[in-house]
C-alpha cells in the first residue's frame, strides 16, 4: 500500500546550485550576498522597511520580545490556539502571556475580545493568522493605536497572503516569518523578522548581532565594532540563506500549486458538508490565503481521533494541531486566560489538518476524500 505522507518538502531544484556558489564565494557565515538577496526580497513582497533573516520564527519572536522591552509582569495578548513559540518568547523576558478566545469561523484572535483584557501592564498584542487566513487587522490596528500597544504579527506561516489587499507581515510594528521544513517557502530551518516600523530597525541589527554593533561596522558608519546592548546569536548561516532563495524565486509559483491542491480539496468536499458531517474552512472576502493547510472541522474529539485511525490504516497520514497553551502545563503556570476559551476548547478538539504539499495529484487528493467519505 502506498503511503500518502502529511507533508513533503518541496524542492525547486536550484537549491544545492546556490549553496554551491555560497561555497565557492567562500562566505558561509552569514549577511553575504545571498542574505542580501533574501532581505531584499522579503522587503519588497511585504512592503516593509527592513527584513533580517533569523535562524527559526521562534529566533525572530524572541527579538520581538527583547525589542518590546518587557519587564517581568507585563502582558502580552495573544490566543491560546497557536504553537508554544508564541508565548515561550515573551515568557523568556518575563512577561505573562495573556490568553483570548478565536473566533469560530476563521479560529483566528477575537478582535472583539481584546480590549477586555488590556491592563496598565498589558504592552503588546500578538495575532497568530491561522491557516494564514489574515486576523481582523484594521480593528487591531485600531486598539493598539488606541492604548499605545505593539502590535506584533506571528505570521509564522503567513508569507504571500493578504489581507484586505495588503500582504500578511505588513501590518504590525513587527512581524515573524517561519521558513521551517513544514511551511510554504523553506529553509529546512529558519525565519525572518520583519521590521515595519523604523524605530526599531537598529536595535534589532544589534540584537540579532549578538548586541553588537557589528552590522554598523561592515557598513562604515563606525571605525570599530563592540557590545552596545543585550542580544543573542540570531543570524543563520549563509548556506541557510542561499536554499531559501531558491524557494523565494519560485515562490508564485509554490502558491500557485498549492492553492490547486486547496481548492480541489474544498470542491470535493462541498457535498460532505453540505451533509452535516464536517465543517470545510471559511474564507472572509477580505483574505487571500496562500493554502497553508487545509482542515476539516468534526463533531468532536472522539470522532477526529476515529478518523485520524481509519485514514492511518488507509495509508493516509492526517494529523491534529495544537494543544491549546491556556491548558497546558506550561500555560497554567506561566499564563492567564481573560474570559471564557468556548471556541479555543471546542475547536481545537475537532480540527482535523490533511496531508497538503505541492505535489500532492488529483488521484491523492480523491483517495483521501473517498476515505473521508467512506468513514
Amino acid at each position: 500500500m502506498d503511503i500518502i505522507p502529511f507533508n513533503k518538502p518541496y524542492m525547486t531544484g536550484k537549491e544545492l546550485w546556490y549553496i554551491s556558489q555560497a561555497h565557492h564565494a567562500g562566505q558561509l557565515a552569514g549577511d553575504g550576498n545571498y542574505t542580501k538577496k533574501c532581505h531584499q526580497w522579503l522587503e519588497t513582497h511585504t512592503h516593509s522597511h527592513k527584513a533580517l533573516l533569523t535562524h527559526s520564527c521562534t529566533a525572530a519572536l524572541e527579538m520581538s520580545a527583547i525589542l518590546a522591552d518587557l519587564e517581568p509582569g507585563d502582558e502580552v495578548i495573544m490566543p491560546s490556539y497557536t504553537f508554544v513559540s508564541t508565548a515561550n518568547a515573551f515568557v523568556l523576558r518575563g512577561a505573562i502571556p495573556v490568553f483570548v478566545d478565536i473566533r469560530p469561523d476563521t479560529l483566528n484572535l477575537d478582535e472583539n475580545l481584546v480590549e477586555t483584557a488590556i491592563t496598565h501592564r498589558t504592552r503588546a498584542i500578538v495575532p497568530v493568522h491561522y491557516a494564514v487566513v489574515g486576523c481582523e487587522m484594521d480593528t487591531l490596528q485600531h486598539i493598539a493605536t488606541k492604548h499605545q500597544l505593539l502590535l506584533i504579527e506571528d505570521a509564522a506561516q503567513g508569507l504571500m497572503s493578504s489581507y484586505k489587499g495588503k500582504p500578511l507581515g505588513s501590518f504590525g510594528d513587527l512581524t515573524c516569518f517561519s521558513f521551517h521544513e513544514t511551511k510554504n517557502i523553506i529553509a529546512g530551518e529558519g525565519g525572518a523578522l520583519i521590521i515595519n516600523n523604523p524605530q526599531f530597525t537598529e536595535s534589532a541589527e544589534i540584537i540579532r548581532e549578538k548586541g553588537t554593533n557589528r552590522s554598523q561596522f561592515f557598513r562604515g558608519q563606525v571605525d570599530k565594532y563592540t557590545w552596545i546592548e543585550k542580544g543573542s546569536s540570531y543570524l543563520p548561516g549563509e548556506l541557510i540563506a542561499a536554499f531559501l532563495y531558491a524557494q523565494l524565486e519560485e515562490a508564485q509559483q509554490i502558491i500557485t500549486n498549492r492553492l490547486k491542491v486547496w481548492d480541489y480539496y474544498h470542491q470535493l468536499l462541498e457535498p460532505v458538508e453540505k451533509s452535516g458531517k464536517l465543517r470545510r474552512p471559511i474564507i472572509p472576502p477580505d483574505c487571500q490565503h496562500n493554502a497553508h493547510m487545509y482542515y476539516i472541522l468534526l463533531e468532536d474529539l472522539q470522532t477526529r481521533t476515529q478518523l485520524i485511525n481509519y485514514l492511518k490504516e488507509q495509508g493516509i497520514n492526517a494529523v491534529f494541531h495544537y494543544v491549546p497553551l491556556h491548558s497546558s502545563p506550561g500555560g497554567k503556570h506561566y499564563g492567564r486566560v481573560n474570559g471564557k476559551m468556548d471556541h479555543t476548547n471546542l475547536l481545537s478538539d475537532c480540527l482535523l489538518r490533511l496531508p497538503m504539499f505541492p505535489e500532492l495529484t488529483t488521484s491523492q487528493i480523491e483517495i483521501i476524500v473517498g476515505a473521508v467519505k467512506s468513514f
